[in-house]
């Protein structure tokens, strides 16, 4: 059979049962357009999560107290003998590869100032907290380094809180309380905004020293060290270990790096991508099993046509050939129109929830692609060869 024929009869068939063909096509189109959407949206949220992860640089290492490979999961400053200390950051901050050291405590509480007053989130941390994390001042400076053990009560605002406080008044000097004690403000933190669901703009920031006295505790909550570029991050992790083991005389906390929780955090957003793209399969099956039921249908409607065929001298393989041809690009097309729906579904939503993230790379166009057509060929062998075994004397007798 010529080409030209072949695409001819293929043709020909789609167009003269137009319904049937566009309900075969729907059926793909919905199941490529679902894989596409939910896989666009779990992989946005994957690179979202990731990316507020890493807006805090990749050199940056965490040390919890409790050791969470034997306690299983780690029990704060009542999961160790020895709590993480401001002495222990001291001496961290004076390793080699360190390039600042920032001890944290955090703890809600009221805070009151102009004559207003909210509850907020505070934490208690050292001078090199900006640099750590990466957040900028927008007025003021941030904590000075004072006597760490004894620092002066003074007190950074976050963007929200200054607005809620002072409105568009400079709180530079001003006093204000938190939680009873009076502090004095010396900066405001330049907007963040939400990362992982916490407000960092509405928060005010004090010594550490001060923090651990505020809400009563004796150790700190994490001590994260950011170190130079260049440095092996197992030179990084076996050096502190090694300095907290002889402060502490056992191994009573958890090192973690930032390469760990990104690695943690993508093996999670990769399972969670893959179960919504199963979801979404399951449309597509739908789609495979409307294609064997319409090719079935039209097998049994053309077995006159086959068997003129088969008389004219068609083989087997050109018969399997055209009803494979048929399935393939019914779901190719329907492919097509699945993907561009899926797309333009997705920008939409969007467009409608900023908030959403949503990001469809081209490998996902490609393979929803070659799945369809995969789809397609496979759904129309059975129908295709029931065709190419049809006797032609038999199949004539249908006439």
């Amino acid at each position: 059979m010529l080409t030209p024929d072949f695409l001819h009869l293929t043709s020909t068939s789609l167009l003269t049962h137009k319904l049937r063909s566009f309900l075969t096509m729907l059926g793909i189109s919905v199941g490529i357009s679902a894989v596409v959407l939910l896989t666009s949206i779990g992989e946005g949220i994957h690179q979202f999560i990731l990316s507020e992860f890493t807006q805090f640089g990749t050199t940056l290492v965490a040390v919890n107290p409790g050791k969470t490979t034997t306690m299983g999961m780690s029990m704060g400053v009542f999961g160790t003998e020895r709590p993480l200390t401001i002495g222990d950051a001291e001496a961290m901050n004076r390793l080699s590869f360190s390039r600042s050291v920032v001890g944290l405590i955090q703890g809600n509480a009221e805070v009151e100032g102009n004559n207003r007053s909210r509850r907020t989130t505070v934490y208690g941390t050292g001078s090199d907290f900006p640099e750590a994390f990466k957040m900028p001042v927008q007025i003021g400076q941030f904590l000075p380094h004072d006597d760490p053990l004894a620092p002066r009560a003074l007190v950074v605002l976050g963007s929200k809180v200054k607005q809620e406080l002072f409105a568009h008044n400079n709180p530079i000097g001003q006093r204000i309380r938190i939680g009873g004690d009076r502090y004095r403000v010396v900066g405001v933190m330049a907007a963040k905004g939400q990362v992982l669901g916490f407000d960092l703009d509405d928060t005010v920031y004090i010594p550490l020293a001060r923090g651990l006295e505020m809400f009563n505790r004796e150790g700190l909550m994490e001590i994260d060290l950011l170190y130079h570029e260049g440095v092996s991050e197992q030179k990084v992790v076996a050096g502190i270990k090694r300095l907290l083991m002889a402060r502490h005389g056992r191994e009573d906390f958890t090192i973690t790096t930032q390469q760990q929780m990104l690695d943690v955090m993508g093996s999670i957003l990769n399972i969670i991508t893959f179960a919504v793209a199963a979801i979404g399969a399951i449309s597509l099956l739908v789609g495979a099993i409307g294609i064997i039921t319409i090719m079935t249908i039209s097998v049994a409607e053309r077995t006159s046509e086959i068997g003129l065929m088969r008389a004219l001298g068609a083989s087997h393989s050109q018969i399997l050939s055209l009803f494979l041809g048929e399935a393939v690009v019914l779901s190719a097309i329907g492919g097509v129109v699945g993907l561009l729906f899926g797309i333009g579904t997705g920008q939409l939503l969007h467009l409608a929830m900023p908030a959403l993230p949503v990001h469809t790379p081209w490998t996902y166009v490609v393979l929803a692609e070659i799945s369809a057509i995969f789809i397609g060929l496979a759904a129309g062998v059975i129908p295709a060869q029931r065709a190419a075994r049809l006797d032609p004397v038999e199949a004539l007798r249908d006439e």
